[in-house]
């Protein structure tokens, strides 16, 4: 059901480096797909110093539905992420954690989504804490569509 081309909306996150650099923040498009019928395969597409660049990483299934852990180097760097609400056909709000911090992403499948959509995403937020203050919108123009060779980052397995 999430598979496909996803544009990131809006994210919730007390992430020190997102608050100083909310100015900068870039048009960013997500493909998922399902590989061996469990594992999420993530691809996100996005600028850093006007160049466009590739992001490769694998959502491993966890013990229940809905939910998929992103594993980096060492035990203390995984990251849990659980879908919180999803329409495949409109939208997904994924919740993000990492030991004691979380973030609350809003994906849709146009770079514009709904009032109630944005609603919904706000409410996601305030429940686990995290207010207007922390909530940044991402531009709905200017996505990068693909990543020449030299400009991708691969955390395969």
């Amino acid at each position: 059901q999430l598979s496909g081309t996803w544009f990131l909306v809006g994210m919730a996150s007390r992430c020190s480096y997102l608050a100083e650099n909310s100015h900068r923040l870039e048009a960013t498009k997500v493909t998922m797909t399902i590989l061996d019928g469990q594992i999420l395969a993530i691809s996100t597409f996005r600028k850093l110093d006007r160049m466009c660049w590739e992001i490769r990483q694998h959502y491993l299934p966890a013990q229940a539905p809905g939910c998929f852990q992103l594993k980096g180097e060492g035990d203390c760097s995984k990251v849990d992420v659980v879908v919180g609400e999803a329409h495949p056909s409109s939208f997904v709000i994924l919740y993000y954690q990492k030991g004691h911090s979380i973030s609350v992403k809003l994906y849709g499948r146009t770079s514009l989504v709904s009032d109630t959509v944005m609603d919904k995403f706000e409410q996601h937020a305030k429940a686990v804490g995290l207010s207007e203050d922390v909530t940044y919108y991402f531009p709905t123009y200017g996505f990068c569509d693909s990543a020449d060779e030299f400009h991708i980052l691969d955390g395969e397995l």
